[in-house]
C-alpha cells in the first residue's frame, strides 16, 4: 500500500478516540426497560449466558464472556458459524442466549436465530440496527447503534465494536452490584498472577517465610548486630521480658549511632531503638502492607498477632510475589 504523505497521525488518533468516546456516551440514551429486564433475566438465570456472534462481534462476545465468568455470571462463547455444525449442543434449556451483531442481518445470524427460538431459550439481541432481523426476533434488544465507524471508509468495525464492548461492561457491572459481588468473591476466580495475589495473599503468608529477628531491651550492641546480620532483614524487633514489643532497630539506626562517635561498649538495644514502630496485623492482605510502606516511605513492617510480635514483612517479599 502507498503511504499517504499528507496524514497527520496525531490528529487521526485523537479523532478516532473522540469518535469512539462520543459513541460510548451516546449509549446512555439506550439504557431502557429492555436493558433493566436483561439484567434481571441474566441475574435470575439458572443456567449460563451463551454469547454468540460472527466476525469482530464474535471477538467482543468472547471478551464479554470472560468478564461475566470472572465476576460470577457463568457464561459460554458460541461462534455463530460453528453453532449450526454442532455447537448448538452446548445450549441447555436453562440458558439465556445473547447474540451480538452490528447489522443484525448477516447470513449466519439468520440461520442461527430461528434454531435458538425453536429451543425455547430467551434471546437477547445486542444490535446496531433495531429494524434488523435479529432485533425483531429477539425477546430483548440492547441497542448499540452508532452514527459512524471511526474507519475513514466507514467500513472496519471500530466505533461499533467499542460500543458493544461498553454495553457488555455495563451489563457486567450491573450484575456485580445486583449480586453484591465482592473483592473476596473476585479473588476466588483470580487465584493466579499478581491480580490474584493482591486479593488473597496475606501478610502472614510472607512473614512466615523468614525468621523473626528479636532482641531484648538490655541486649548488647554486639547481640543486636549479630541478630540483624544473621536474620538478613536489616532490622530487629526489641521486646521486653514479657515478650511485648517495645521498639525497632534498623541497620540505619546502627549507622547513625556509629556516625556520632559515641562509646559503644555499654550501648544497649533500648538506647538506640526507635519507639512506636510501624506494624501490621498478620491477617491483613499483603497489598495493605505495600500501601503502608509507601505511605511511610519504609521497606519493612513488623508483623503482629494482636499485641504479640510475629515477624517481619519486607518490600522484597512483595516484589518477589509480583504484587508491585
Amino acid at each position: 500500500m502507498k503511504r499517504n504523505e499528507s496524514i497527520n497521525i496525531g490528529q487521526v488518533a485523537r479523532r478516532t478516540i473522540a469518535m469512539e468516546a462520543s459513541a460510548i456516551n451516546d449509549l446512555q440514551q439506550f439504557i431502557n426497560t429492555d436493558f433493566e429486564q436483561v439484567v434481571e433475566l441474566i441475574a435470575q438465570c439458572k443456567g449460563r449466558v451463551v454469547v454468540t456472534g460472527i466476525g469482530k462481534s464474535a471477538i467482543i462476545a468472547q471478551k464479554i464472556v470472560a468478564t461475566f465468568n470472572s465476576t460470577g455470571t457463568p457464561s459460554l462463547f458460541m461462534h455463530a458459524a460453528e453453532a449450526i455444525h454442532g455447537d448448538l449442543g452446548m445450549i441447555t434449556e436453562d440458558d439465556v442466549v445473547m447474540c451480538i451483531s452490528k447489522s443484525g442481518s448477516s447470513a449466519e445470524i439468520k440461520v442461527l436465530v430461528p434454531l435458538v427460538r425453536n429451543f425455547g431459550n430467551k434471546l437477547i439481541a445486542m444490535v446496531g440496527n433495531t429494524d434488523s432481523f435479529l432485533a425483531k426476533e429477539a425477546d430483548f434488544v440492547l441497542n448499540t447503534t452508532v452514527s459512524q465507524e471511526a474507519c475513514p471508509n466507514n467500513l472496519a468495525p471500530t466505533t461499533s465494536t467499542t460500543a458493544q464492548l461498553a454495553m457488555g461492561d455495563a451489563l457486567a457491572v450491573c450484575l456485580i452490584e445486583y449480586h453484591g459481588f465482592t473483592a473476596a468473591d473476585f479473588a476466588k476466580f483470580h487465584p493466579g498472577g499478581a491480580l490474584g495475589k493482591k486479593l488473597y495473599l496475606k501478610v502472614s503468608d510472607l512473614s512466615k517465610l523468614h525468621q523473626s529477628p528479636k532482641v531484648k531491651l538490655d541486649s548488647s550492641l554486639r547481640e543486636v548486630i549479630v541478630e540483624i546480620s544473621s536474620k538478613m532483614l536489616g532490622v530487629t524487633a526489641v521486646l521486653d521480658e514479657n515478650g511485648i514489643l517495645q521498639g525497632i532497630i534498623t541497620d540505619g539506626d546502627l549507622r547513625r549511632m556509629l556516625e556520632k562517635n559515641v562509646p559503644t561498649t555499654d550501648v544497649k538495644a533500648k538506647d538506640i531503638m526507635s519507639l512506636n514502630p510501624k506494624a501490621i496485623q498478620q491477617d491483613q492482605l499483603a497489598i495493605n502492607a505495600l500501601d503502608m510502606m509507601r505511605q511511610h516511605d519504609i521497606t519493612q513492617l513488623l508483623v503482629m498477632e494482636g499485641n504479640y510480635y510475629q515477624g517481619i514483612i519486607h518490600l522484597h517479599d512483595l516484589i518477589r510475589e509480583g504484587i508491585i
